[in-house]
C-alpha cells in the first residue's frame, strides 16, 4: 500500500519505505530510501530520514509519533537536522563515526552489537566494521523479518542506471559490483575491510537472522528469498 503522494509504501504491518530524491554522491546520481517502524508501544523509528516534505510529514504524523532518528554510517545524515526540528522530542543515534562528523548535533550513545533499550524486543542489530574508513549498523525488524542495510548492499537496475547514469558511468557500477548481476558494497570499500575477523563476526550475525527480505538504501530491495540474498550480497566477506 502507497500513502497517496506521500512517498510511504507500507511493506508489513509495522514497516514503511520512505522513497527520498536522488543525491549525487560524487557526480553520481543516487535514489534514497528510508525506513519507518512503529515500535511495539507505538513509537516510531525512522532510519535514514530522507528529505521532508509536507506530503510526507503528514504520512509519518498519522502512524505515529516519531521517537527516534537513525544514522547507519556517517554518510546517512543529510537530513537527520530537518527531521530532528520538525521533531524535536525524536532522539539522534547513530554509530561513533556518524556522531564524530555531526558534532553540531546532540546524539544518544553510539550505536555499536547490542540493541538500546528503546528498540530491543522489536530490532536486533549487527556492527559491522573492521575498516579504518567505513562501519555501519545493520538492523533486523523481527516482526516483518526484514534486514535494513544501508550502503554495505547496493543493487541498481539496468533500468535505473539507464534513465540516471552517463553512458561511460554505467560499466564501473558492473565493476564495482552494485548492480542487480552482483549486488553488493562498493569493490573499493570491500578492499578496506582488513580486519576481516570483526567483519566476518557482523556477517555471521545478519547471516543469523531468518531474514525474508532486504530493504536497503540504494536500490532494488529485495522482496523474497532475503537470506539467500545477503549470503549472495556478502560472500566477499570470505570465510
Amino acid at each position: 500500500m502507497v500513502l497517496e503522494q506521500s512517498g510511504l509504501e507500507q511493506i508489513d504491518d509495522a514497516i514503511w519505505l520512505a522513497e527520498g530524491e536522488l543525491v549525487s554522491f560524487y557526480g553520481f546520481p543516487y535514489p534514497t530510501r528510508g525506513v519507518i517502524v512503529r515500535l511495539g508501544n507505538g513509537d516510531l523509528w525512522v532510519w535514514s530520514p530522507v528529505k521532508l516534505s509536507p506530503s510526507l510529514i503528514e504520512a509519518v504524523d498519522g502512524i505515529g509519533r516519531v521517537a527516534h532518528l537513525v544514522s547507519p554510517n556517517k554518510i546517512h545524515h543529510l537530513y537527520l537536522q530537518d527531521w530532528k526540528a520538525r521533531y524535536p522530542q525524536a532522539t539522534l543515534w547513530g554509530p561513533a563515526s556518524t556522531i564524530r562528523k555531526r558534532r553540531d548535533l546532540t546524539f544518544g550513545v553510539p550505536l555499536i552489537d547490542q540493541s538500546p533499550e528503546a528498540w530491543r524486543s522489536d530490532l536486533d542489530q549487527a556492527w559491522f566494521r573492521g575498516s579504518p574508513f567505513m562501519d555501519e549498523v545493520v538492523f533486523y525488524h523481527r516482526p516483518s523479518r526484514t534486514v535494513i542495510v544501508a550502503d554495505l548492499i547496493e543493487n541498481f537496475t539496468d533500468e535505473f542506471l539507464h534513465t540516471h547514469w552517463r553512458w561511460w558511468q554505467r560499466p564501473l557500477a558492473l565493476l564495482d559490483g552494485i548492480t542487480v548481476h552482483n549486488p553488493g558494497a562498493p569493490r573499493e570499500w570491500r578492499l578496506s575491510f582488513v580486519r576481516r575477523a570483526e567483519t566476518r563476526a557482523a556477517r555471521d550475525k545478519i547471516l543469523s537472522w531468518p531474514c525474508e527480505r532486504v530493504v536497503m538504501a540504494h536500490g532494488e530491495w529485495q522482496r523474497r528469498a532475503g537470506h539467500a540474498f545477503l549470503a549472495r550480497a556478502f560472500d566477499w566477506v570470505g570465510s
